[in-house]
């Protein structure tokens, strides 16, 4: 049985900075969106990457971390509630007899618009896939890279492996509902918030959680279903876990994914669009920042806002061809300062 379809104005892919802006000038438009985003929170680059790193070149903003740009763009965009389909990867993208386009995620999420918009800066993030013989086996049956629903991890003896935020997060997390909970990490420094690596080594004294020193070597069990881990010591001491999930948070990589599939002329893994509404070779896709390519292109933000104004008033006319778009200021502008709420 098909997946009943969310229908909104504007399918957005990718949350970054880019995503969000467009979000404001669709909404000036009047016209909703849904964004997707394979991170749990919006923000791209900004939030994952660097969220404490200065930006120097924001237009009227001296200096600004990653982070406080994607704050100050989400409540830049909260008159038009947005809705965000967060950790979930675009898996296929086709048209349907009605002219929609009709967008899947891996989490069953489907979508249709006569708009989509690329917004994914360099591509999707992906979790690295540690160096663990017969691991892909495991994936999505005992071995997961994010959690979507922690109650599926009640009662389970739990292997976390990995010493940054998402690690440390879930280890404080799932440490009241799981059966046992292993924190596995090369080496006894973390790159996770302080205070986090100070709760998890309260709970490690407390003999809540267990912290192990090392390297996982091998996953044992039948191929699918987890029975333990294999840990290597600094000390090249072998030991062996008891384990039903690994949980694995090496970081994230940056790949095409699927988006490469999508049949939009990708040229070294960006999209040609033209400079008149950044619209790719397939009527009705655009794309917007880092992820295209024209002439003159520069990867900066301050582009991808450009782009994404360009794109709205293109977007407009598809998705009401028969209605006048009168271009408006939102200084002077009555209509637009109602929408805004500033009015």
């Amino acid at each position: 049985m098909s997946q009943t379809a969310i229908e909104t104005d504007v399918i957005i892919v990718g949350a970054g900075p880019c995503g969000l802006f467009a979000v404001f000038e669709l909404g000036l438009l009047d016209l909703r969106c849904h964004l997707v985003d394979i991170l749990d929170k919006p923000g791209g680059q900004c939030a994952e990457l660097y969220p404490e790193k200065p930006i120097y070149d924001i237009p009227a903003v001296p200096v600004c971390t990653g982070q406080e740009l994607v704050d100050r763009l989400m409540a830049q965009i909260k008159p038009f509630d947005p809705v965000f389909h967060l950790g979930q990867m675009a898996t296929s993208l086709t048209k349907t007899a009605a002219g929609m386009w009709r967008l899947s995620t891996d989490y069953d999420t489907v979508l249709e618009a006569p708009v989509l918009v690329i917004a994914a800066g360099g591509g999707s993030f992906m979790p690295k896939r540690p160096p663990i013989p017969g691991i892909d086996g495991y994936e999505d049956h005992s071995v997961f890279y994010a959690v979507r629903e922690m109650e599926r991890f009640r009662g389970r003896d739990l292997v976390i492996a990995g010493g940054g935020d998402s690690a440390l997060d879930w280890t404080l997390n799932l440490a009241p509902i799981a059966k046992s909970v292993t924190l596995v990490h090369r080496r006894d420094d973390f790159r996770a918030a302080p205070d986090s690596v100070n709760k998890m080594r309260e709970l490690v004294a407390a003999g809540t959680v267990n912290l192990e020193i090392g390297q996982i070597t091998a996953l044992n069990g039948d191929g699918q279903t987890l029975a333990g881990v294999s840990i290597k010591s600094k000390a090249d001491e072998l030991s062996e876990l008891p384990a039903d999930n690994l949980l694995a948070f090496y970081g994230l990589t940056m790949k095409l994914g699927p988006i490469a599939e999508f049949g939009l002329n990708f040229e070294e893994n960006v999209i040609p669009v033209d400079t008149e509404k950044f619209e790719t070779s397939t009527p009705g896709i655009f794309a917007i920042g880092d992820i295209n390519h024209y002439a003159g292109k520069l990867k900066l933000i301050l582009s991808g806002f450009h782009e994404a104004a360009l794109m709205a008033q293109a977007a407009h006319h598809i998705v009401h061809p028969d209605r006048r778009l009168r271009f408006q200021y939102t200084t002077s502008s009555s209509s637009l300062q109602q929408k805004l709420g500033v009015a």
